[in-house]
């Protein structure tokens, strides 16, 4: 389960911060009711994960792939679309989060 509530954290937290530009500085009544629920619901699951994995571990894996998923999420939804620097930069924050899973002692296989 934990590994479940940390998948359910990073998608709520991608969600909230992609309609966070829509918000416009919470101007716009939709997307920031948007943003309060996926970020409410990001952490919620996010303390739930932190009763198992180690908040180090917990945090670096939930914002690298946090990260990688809301740079996809801007180059569908807003047109972003990233230089070779920003690809390299993913492809590294990607590797540090397997490094992590397959190898650190830190992390319960």
């Amino acid at each position: 389960m934990t590994y479940i509530h940390l998948a359910i954290a990073v998608i709520a937290e991608v969600i909230g911060t992609s309609a966070l530009k829509a918000a416009e500085g919470f101007s716009k009544p939709i997307p920031s009711l948007i943003v309060i629920i996926g970020y409410s619901v990001a952490f919620y699951f996010l303390s739930l994960t932190l009763r198992t994995l180690p908040v180090g571990i917990t945090y670096a894996v939930w914002s690298g792939l946090g990260v990688i998923f809301i740079m996809l999420a801007g180059m569908i939804l807003y047109k972003q679309l990233p230089d070779l620097p920003a690809i390299l930069g993913m492809v590294m924050i990607t590797s540090g989060v397997i490094i992590i899973q397959l190898f650190s002692k830190t992390v319960s296989h």
